[in-house]
């Protein structure tokens, strides 16, 4: 897959979240866009989806970070669709040969054979069993899964050997495995994240283009819980100056759509993703730009990023000091009690058959 060149960063492409595509930082070439004097056609501002699949070589992903509940992780698929311009995974993309901008949202990667790999990883003897978190870089409710439905294949799975998972979404595809979350969360073995980033509909459309409406998001709250399926809100991310002044309308509102946990996120803006939300900051809202970015630099430091631990998801300073007072305060009020994944059921664990044992 050949990536777009690098157009102007104001151009708007059509349910996109990025104006452009930045260098990769791991290739050793470099395109510049310039103006040789002959006519050209405009660049179209339409980008169809491109998806190539990848054969797995091994499912579970593993941290030891001290600011994430879980350990483990599985992604189905690289770049997402929703095409969130904020996205803290899109530098991840750069590790096959694709921008972390346009690239990033138009073209997919569904990995293939994760059931299989999984059912090895889960038989394997030295395996302990712990919650296992869908969803840790993009979401696995992407449009993709309505095709691919790799996502539902691997809750079956993980059901069938109960083992426990939690997941993360900002989608409605969610509720077509209603019925088969319901019976995971009978046996404690789910817990879902539903994640809400600002009310406003006209900023959604533009910071998280093909991602559900605030509406929808909350509505798939109410079905949930309604189902049984503990489901709680990821107020994520929260961004100085643009969406922090929601945090209390959001906290009511997901409480009273029935989520029962609940926690947040600061902005984080880790490699490309930097220049990519100040060019749609310029792009969107050019007279917040400066006032935005001027936050977030007093709550990472001086810096647009912080990476350390206990600082990349929190930030520090005044400013992140307040906005964690006033999380904590709203969570207080409306009874939402901080994520854990505590609780879930791990002692009913059993490794999957595997198919040789079906002779036995």
């Amino acid at each position: 897959m050949a990536s777009l060149g690098q157009p102007d960063q104001t151009t708007f492409y059509k349910g996109r979240g990025a104006t452009y595509n930045p260098h990769n930082r791991f290739s050793p070439n470099r395109s510049v866009a310039g103006d040789d004097g002959w006519w050209r056609e405009e660049v179209s501002t339409t980008i169809a989806t491109e998806v190539r699949e990848e054969v797995s070589k091994s499912a579970l992903s593993w941290n030891r970070s001290p600011d994430l509940p879980f350990d483990r992780s599985l992604n189905p698929y690289r770049g997402c669709e929703h095409g969130c311009v904020y996205c803290y995974a899109r530098p991840s993309h750069a590790y096959w040969d694709l921008s972390p901008g346009l690239d990033f949202e138009t073209k997919l990667i569904a990995r293939s054979g994760l059931v299989e790999r999984l059912t090895e990883e889960l038989c394997h003897p030295s395996y302990v069993c712990r919650p296992l978190n869908l969803s840790g870089n993009t979401d696995c409710y992407q449009p993709l899964e309505a095709t691919y439905q790799t996502t539902r294949r691997l809750l079956e799975l993980l059901l069938e050997c109960r083992h426990p998972v939690t997941l993360v979404t900002k989608s409605t595809l969610v509720l077509r495995d209603l019925e088969l979350l319901a019976e995971m969360a009978e046996y404690r073995l789910v817990r879902v994240f539903v994640s809400l980033t600002s009310l406003d509909t006209k900023l959604k459309r533009t910071l998280e283009p093909r991602a559900a409406s605030p509406q929808a998001r909350l509505r798939t709250i109410r079905e949930l819980n309604t189902a049984g399926i503990p489901v709680g809100t990821l107020i994520s991310p929260v961004i100085p100056g643009l969406t922090d002044h929601e945090i209390e309308r959001l906290l009511e509102a997901a409480s009273r759509a029935g989520a029962r946990t609940a926690t947040w996120m600061l902005l984080r803006l880790p490699h490309e993703v930097a220049p990519l939300f100040e060019a749609w900051l310029e792009a969107h809202y050019p007279e917040r730009a400066a006032k935005v970015m001027s936050l977030m630099r007093q709550c990472r430091g001086g810096q647009t990023y912080d990476a350390q631990f206990g600082k990349r998801f929190r930030g520090e300073g005044v400013f992140a000091d307040l906005i964690a007072q006033r999380f904590n305060r709203a969570s207080r009020q409306w009874k939402l009690q901080p994520r854990t994944e505590q609780g879930l059921n791990t002692r009913d664990f059993r490794p999957p058959q595997a198919q040789g044992d079906l002779f036995y």
